[in-house]
């Protein structure tokens, strides 16, 4: 059965089962790889190669509707681990049903900035933190798809570990 996948329908983001309510938008993290270019007898030219399972730092960013609660204690300079749930609309398009998927993703992250935003009657104040995340993992439909931990050599994509010969060879 062939599915399109539509659009967000919405999503909510948890710290410790406290909902942070006032969200406005998530951007979660790039995932791309460290790559290093190559040159030298046998090759025409230059390549570049990825590291396979080595990433550039990921940055998380929340944008808030107005300088809150939850955005004052996500300024705190600790760990967070942030829980990040949305619901997905699909259609299946040879009967045109709707159905809704979930999607997890769960985040360690460390507050680098926040931006108060602005003042200005009957509108947003536009407030937005971004957060150096430590650790990704993303499930669909209860499943674990990827898992990005750099601190403990994981690099899980679509189920496959490719850091597992990597952390075996360097005895951990």
């Amino acid at each position: 059965m062939a599915k399109i996948d539509e659009l967000v329908v919405n999503f909510a983001v948890y710290e410790d089962a406290n909902e942070y309510l006032g969200m406005a938008e998530a951007t979660l993290p790039d995932l791309e790889y460290l790559a290093e270019e190559m040159s030298g007898a046998g090759i025409a030219g230059n390549v570049e190669e990825i590291i396979i399972g080595h990433l550039s730092a990921m940055t998380t960013t929340l944008n808030f509707r107005t300088v809150c609660k939850a955005a004052v204690r996500l300024l705190e300079p600790r760990t967070h681990k942030l829980d990040l749930r949305v619901a997905q609309q699909q259609m299946n398009n040879r009967t045109s049903e709707t159905t809704i998927t979930g999607v997890k993703h769960i985040m360690r992250v460390k507050p680098k900035k926040t931006a108060l935003g602005k003042v200005a009657a009957a509108s947003t104040a536009d407030v937005s933190g971004e957060y150096a995340t430590q650790y990704y993992a993303m499930y669909m439909d209860g499943e674990k798809v990827t898992e990005v931990d750099p601190l403990n050599f994981i690099c899980i994509i679509n189920g496959y570990d490719y850091l597992a010969d990597v952390r075996k060879a360097l005895g951990k």
